[in-house]
């Protein structure tokens, strides 16, 4: 019987290093950043500042604000009315209510416009994460409408105290000032804001202003023409809770005694808004671009 021979051990192979590539390398001078919150605001300035339509719109708005101001108060300031300690400010709410539907259009346009173009397909391509392209366009727009706002109600609110000084009108107080300047754009920013979030939803610019619009005045008008006795109760609602009537909250005016006061216009659209935002970034989240 023969023994077995041990395994005979094997050479290991030759190793040679990989012959070098006769092309050279090539190195992007494009720098790789990870793309943050930071990047889509810039995005969202840059396209909302080189659209013709922001200019026009803004452009119309600063327009109807100012104009309407100045008329109402020089109307005024040339009457023998007496405003009987009305405070100055007030005036300046007709032209506010006006320019609103500018905002509410440039807020649709800001979202729907790219549906419409199909651009929004190039955005969500350089900017997948789709919440934070929606919020960035909330942000930036609602600077722009807060701005724009705020410099024109100050310029007209500082244009009617100097232009009813010698017709009774009352010097208004820091908190008057600080409603109808400061609370009256947070507010009018916010309508927008909430026009940004039914473009989203709505996908179409006509469709979405339209009921924007709808929203801003036919609370308004269908009360104007409730007669029944038994719709009081809901005429009453639609008079205290109308867009006008809440505008009209923050110059001490308002169409009834009852209902929102002082600073609850505000809170109550914020709260809107926010349910329509949460709205839009669910609808974003689940559908196709």
């Amino acid at each position: 019987m023969s023994t077995p021979q041990p395994p005979t051990p094997q050479a290991a192979p030759d190793w040679h290093p990989a012959p070098a590539s006769p092309y050279p390398t090539y190195t992007s001078p494009i720098p790789v950043v990870r793309t943050t919150l930071v990047h889509a605001l810039a995005s969202e300035w840059t396209k909302i500042k080189s659209v013709r339509s922001t200019m026009w719109t803004l452009g119309v708005f600063v327009l109807l604000v100012i104009g309407i101001g100045l008329l109402t108060g020089a109307v005024v300031a040339n009457s023998s009315s007496d405003l009987a300690g009305e405070s100055a400010l007030s005036l300046g709410f007709f032209g506010l209510l006006l320019g609103s539907i500018c905002v509410i259009t440039l807020g649709v346009m800001t979202t729907a416009s790219e549906y419409g173009t199909g651009m929004i397909r190039t955005t969500m391509t350089a900017c997948p994460s789709r919440g934070r392209v929606l919020t960035a366009k909330a942000i930036v727009f609602f600077l722009v409408a807060f701005v724009v706002t705020l410099v024109s109600a100050t310029l007209v609110a500082l244009a009617h105290v100097a232009m009813l000084e010698g017709n009774g009108a009352a010097d208004p107080t820091g908190t008057e000032w600080l409603k109808g300047t400061v609370g009256v754009s947070l507010y009018i920013a916010l309508l927008g804001l909430l026009s940004l979030a039914v473009g989203s939803v709505i996908r179409h610019s006509a469709g979405a202003i339209t009921i924007m619009i709808g929203v801003l005045l036919a609370p308004l008008v269908i009360a104007l023409f409730m007669f029944s006795e038994s719709l009081k109760d809901v005429q009453q609602a639609l008079f205290e809770y109308s867009i006008p009537n809440q505008m009209s909250i923050f110059y001490a005016n308002s169409l009834s005694e009852s209902g929102p006061s002082g600073w609850d216009p505000l809170w109550i659209l914020l709260g809107v808004t926010a349910a329509a935002f949460a709205g839009a970034f669910a609808l974003l989240e689940k559908r196709d671009v």
